[in-house]
């Protein structure tokens, strides 16, 4: 029996040229049941590969059927959507290949926020092309060229159409609400957010797709995509993260354990475990930072990349001199030996 990557049904919506601009899959599946691949391909002709298979009442019923001893909600579910006055569509991935068209994608950024997958774990290439454009209103996804004919129509029937953000993706909470957390503006969370039990998002913090907390953090400011911060690590207000996407390079910035961004800092390299930032102080990978010994005297500079992912460093700025400067609970003797043992 063949095994796939992921499995869903979802509902969606459509331009008027019948070209797919969003989808909802409320259960979707990693590495689903061999038995729920053979109950696609007897039901809706699955033939192998990654496919988004759009289905009819007739086809979901039979699909409910087949799949109904191996998984009995998403059976239901199945039934559930052959009520369904928007399109419905089953997507299969075999495997996590580079997506092809939009219930693709959609699914991808459903695994993330759903916890089903962690950031770095899916192959997201090519997703920007096949994510249009779309004005999120309080009816949801509207196409931008049948936008002002949208608009017109509510005004007709004495309505208002509020356009909250024109976008290619929806915001995280539209779609699925992880437990135990609290996101104080929905509108800064995207979909394809991953946000670890206790986490809380407060009204400035910001979390992009591919990006997000582990475990219990406390966010007021941006995670920017790509970035991952790990479990008690908290961002203070206005701090930044700089992502692959926003002048990081193939750097692939992170935050271990327990660290502590202050307001307004900003960071443009990977931290380890328990490290501080000072607030207003950036940190990029060519920052020039003098390394202290426990006197406090100066034994290094080094540049920012050269501490990337090390673990119990305190970066701040001599208020005097304006030098950037890093004291850690090893003596700069040891860090200087740990940073050159490779050269």
């Amino acid at each position: 029996m063949t095994q796939a990557f992921a499995l869903a049904i979802g509902i969606g919506t459509k331009n008027s040229n019948g070209d797919w601009l969003e989808v909802y899959y409320p259960q979707p599946l990693l590495n689903p049941a061999a038995a729920l691949i053979e109950a696609a391909k007897t039901a809706l002709g699955y033939e192998g590969g990654n496919v988004a298979l759009e289905a009819d009442g007739g086809e979901l019923e039979a699909f409910a059927a087949a799949a109904e001893s191996t998984n009995a909600e998403l059976a239901a579910l199945a039934r559930t959507f052959t009520e369904s006055e928007r399109p419905v569509v089953v997507t299969v991935l075999e495997s996590d290949a580079q997506s092809t068209s939009t219930p693709e994608v959609y699914l991808k950024l459903h695994l993330l926020s759903h916890r089903l997958a962690k950031p770095h774990s899916l192959n997201l290439a090519g997703m920007f092309g096949l994510l249009p454009n779309v004005a999120w209103t309080n009816k949801g996804a509207v196409d931008l060229n049948d936008l002002p004919a949208a608009q017109l129509e509510a005004r007709l029937h004495g309505e208002i159409l509020s356009v909250n953000s024109v976008d290619k993706f929806p915001r995280m909470t539209d779609y699925v609400v992880p437990k135990g957390v609290r996101i104080a503006d929905t509108s800064r969370v995207r979909l394809g957010a991953y946000i670890g039990e206790g986490t809380t998002i407060m009204h400035e913090g910001f979390v992009n797709f591919n990006a997000g907390t582990l475990g219990v953090s406390m966010v007021e400011g941006r995670i920017s995509a790509g970035v991952v911060v790990g479990d008690g690590s908290d961002l203070g207000g206005g701090c930044s993260t700089m992502g692959t996407l926003s002048g990081g390079g193939n750097i692939i910035i992170s935050v271990g354990e327990k660290c502590l961004i202050g307001a307004n800092a900003g960071i443009g390299i990977p931290l380890g475990d328990r490290c501080t930032v000072e607030a207003g102080l950036y940190v990029t990978a060519g920052t020039k930072i003098q390394l202290l010994d426990d006197q406090k005297n100066v034994v290094e500079v080094v540049k920012g990349r050269d501490l990337a992912g090390k673990t119990d460093l305190l970066f701040r700025r001599d208020s005097i001199s304006g030098a950037v400067q890093c004291v850690t609970n090893k003596t700069a003797i040891e860090l200087n030996n740990e940073l050159h043992a490779n050269n």
